[in-house]
């Protein structure tokens, strides 16, 4: 007895690419939504698909009719609910470099400038802590602060962690090549062992024990640099703030990260 099973579809170019454009659009609706309080509206409208499918199975005729005529304006509703953050996505797209050198020759530029920022923010004993977003979105802590969606640059740095200016009071979020938002407010370890540190030193160990981002703190009482991350932190030497930067920004090999994590944690001082 011969089986026929049914024959799947050819693989061809056409295909391949209409697969991987799909991926691209779905991925960057994920990119609106992660991390922030949009995920709650996207729960309700699923709770509300759901309704509709259940009331059709039940013949529910009136609820059915109802949710059938809000849902043409639904689409509307969401793009006025999203606007903002398709349009940052959008704005994203349109200034990603897509050349590989291009891109590691800016981020060596971003480097320079919060090194140059750190170092003069140490020597003033200006109190700061930046964060360097990775892999784990920040958006719920971008949130909480002031958004500004800047070039990041050593004069903007310095100014927002002047005593004088009001969004000195918190943390600076870089996210990519671009200052997010200042003045956010980070969650505190929790860590019994490490509460003699300073609010600063524990924002920025509570927030790397929830992410994998890396944080960079000057002290204002030693004008000290330290940096957090993996829920560690150790103070470092000026000559060594430009290496630490590079790290966290990818530009550093995997070899040389090993080296510099077998290293053991010092704890920092002052906030």
């Amino acid at each position: 007895m011969q089986l026929n099973l049914p024959t799947l579809p050819r693989l061809s170019l056409t295909s391949v690419v209409d697969i991987f454009v799909v991926a691209v659009l779905v991925y960057q609706a994920i990119l609106i939504i992660r991390g922030r309080r949009a995920v709650h509206i996207m729960t309700g409208v699923g709770i509300l698909v759901l309704v509709y499918l259940v009331a059709d199975w039940l013949q529910l005729m009136l609820l059915r009719t109802l949710l059938a005529t809000l849902a043409p304006y639904s689409a509307f509703a969401l793009i006025v609910v999203f606007q903002s953050d398709i349009r940052r996505v959008l704005a994203g797209l349109g200034r990603r470099n897509w050349f590989f050198l291009s891109s590691r020759l800016q981020r060596r530029d971003l480097v320079e400038e919060i090194h140059l920022a750190l170092l003069q923010l140490s020597q003033e004993k200006t109190g700061a802590i930046i964060v360097v977003e990775r892999e784990i979105g920040l958006r719920t802590f971008v949130e909480s602060g002031v958004l500004l969606d800047a070039i990041v640059s050593r004069d903007l740095l310095l100014s927002i962690f002047r005593k004088e200016v009001v969004l000195h009071d918190g943390a600076v979020i870089i996210q990519g090549d671009r200052i997010a938002a200042a003045a956010c407010f980070l969650p505190l370890t929790m860590d019994p062992v490490l509460r003699g540190l300073g609010t600063r030193h524990r924002a920025a160990i509570g927030v790397t024990e929830e992410t994998d981002c890396v944080a960079f703190v000057v002290s204002e009482e030693t004008g000290k640099i330290s940096v957090a991350a993996k829920g560690s932190i150790r103070t470092i030497k000026p000559e060594e703030v430009q290496e630490q930067l590079s790290e966290a920004f990818g530009l550093i090999s995997s070899e040389r990260k090993a080296r510099r994590a077998a290293k053991r944690p010092v704890r920092a001082e002052g906030s």
